[in-house]
């Protein structure tokens, strides 16, 4: 058990302060994962009017994305986090101030908006401090101190959401800034110069090579990586319903003890993510990551396909340990696919990009099905959704044959 943490070991200082952050913050992630329950008991909207708004802030962090990857690219990535983040986090402090007013909604659409600006840095950082032979470790790492945290927020949350509600905000936000202290004082920006660039840019591979001109130009150049990012919409389409269908599903069923079902189902969550995280990383280590991430649609398609057929919590855990095994694939992979195709010169504004394209579907997931489960029923969203993750399951698959068919055509061509 112990040497499947050696995977850890050697990895850069910062990483480890990141770690520690991760944790911090996470340990008061409290608004987004009661975010559906808050707008429908709290506020009072419908089904349909959650999924707008839920969309619109989705929205907003798209233009926030834009602009943060290129601001990162320019201005360096500890900045526009720390910056950026903790606007975020007095947005959630003033939440706390504003009660069940629908004014909540619009402030947290602002602080979609910060973290948009703010995410693309995080990326890039983590990028710029590994090696494609570490990126992995590093990924899983910071993955793991998320959910180190996860697993007491959802529970201290479920508590505060009926007679606390004020404090799942101010706890978010005060969270949120001593984490930021923890980067402001310990972890250079690792942004590098152009002597830099110079200096390792015939060291890496050719899609990490220095690019000139626009972040489209040097995305037309990796067909692959644009494919990818538009096949794994269709997984965090899926992975969307986990925060908006299930807590509705459980709603229907349970009505009050829902919210502290839904807490027990997010800290189920980051429990398994806390034990299988390193298992799963280790077991899958010698697989491509698009390999990684194809299998993630089996785990969504058995996950969330089997909840059309449950009313007894019992198997709304085994529900949940099955999607978040591919939860753990998803995470540990996707990054790592996205920075082993970013150009050294373009790591925000990639990272920012392929957020935004890949997140389509985390966006669109709660307007569509919200429109489709006043149509349909909730309980028919999970038949859907078996369907649509077995189909990113297979073109995953295509996809890495092609990409491997590609790759050895060039190779001939050079010899």
């Amino acid at each position: 058990m112990v040497k499947m943490f050696n995977m850890y070991k050697g990895l850069p200082r910062s990483i480890y302060i990141l770690f520690i952050a991760r944790v911090v913050n996470s340990m008061g992630m409290f608004v987004y994962p009661f975010l559906t329950l808050f707008l429908s008991k709290k506020i009072g909207l419908s089904d349909s009017e959650i999924g707008f708004y839920m969309l619109l802030a989705s929205t907003t962090f798209v233009p926030g994305a834009f602009l943060g990857g290129k601001l990162t690219d320019h201005f360096g990535r500890k900045k526009i986090l720390l910056i950026f983040q903790s606007l975020a986090a007095l947005t959630f402090i003033s939440c706390g101030f504003m009660g069940n007013s629908m004014i909540v909604t619009w402030l947290l659409i602002t602080a979609s908006l910060f973290n948009g600006i703010a995410d693309p840095a995080t990326g890039a950082m983590v990028t710029d401090l590994t090696e494609p032979k570490n990126r992995k470790a590093a990924f899983s790492l910071l993955y793991l101190g998320i959910n180190i945290g996860v697993a007491i927020g959802p529970i201290i949350a479920g508590f505060l959401f009926e007679n606390y509600t004020r404090w799942i905000f101010w706890g978010d936000g005060l969270t949120t800034v001593i984490a930021l202290s923890l980067v402001l004082i310990y972890v250079p920006d690792t942004k590098p110069t152009e002597k830099e660039i110079k200096q390792t840019n015939d060291k890496l591979s050719d899609s990490e090579k220095a690019e000139l001109g626009s972040v489209f130009k040097a995305l037309l150049k990796r067909p692959f990586l644009i494919g990818f990012a538009i096949i794994y919409s269709l997984l965090t389409f899926s992975y969307s319903q986990h925060a908006f269908s299930i807590p509705l599903q459980l709603n229907d069923i349970f009505g009050d003890a829902s919210s502290k079902m839904f807490g027990t189902i997010m800290s189920v969550n980051a429990i398994v993510v806390l034990i299988m995280t390193v298992p799963l990383t280790n077991l899958t280590k010698n697989l491509k990551p698009v390999q990684n991430v194809s299998i993630v649609g089996i785990l969504y398609a058995l996950g969330f396909g089997m909840i059309y057929y449950i009313d007894y919590f019992p198997f709304f855990i085994l529900s949940t340990i099955l999607w978040t095994m591919g939860e753990i694939l998803a995470v540990t992979n996707v990054g790592v696919y996205i920075a082993n195709h970013s150009p050294i010169t373009h790591r925000g504004r990639f990272s920012s990009f392929l957020n935004i394209l890949s997140g389509a579907g985390y966006a669109l997931g709660p307007a569509i099905m919200g429109i489709y489960i006043e149509s349909f029923g909730v309980r028919q969203v999970w038949i859907l959704l078996f369907f649509i993750s077995m189909g990113a399951f297979i073109l995953l698959n295509l996809h890495h044959r092609i990409e491997v068919w590609s790759k050895k055509k060039v190779l001939v061509r050079k010899s």
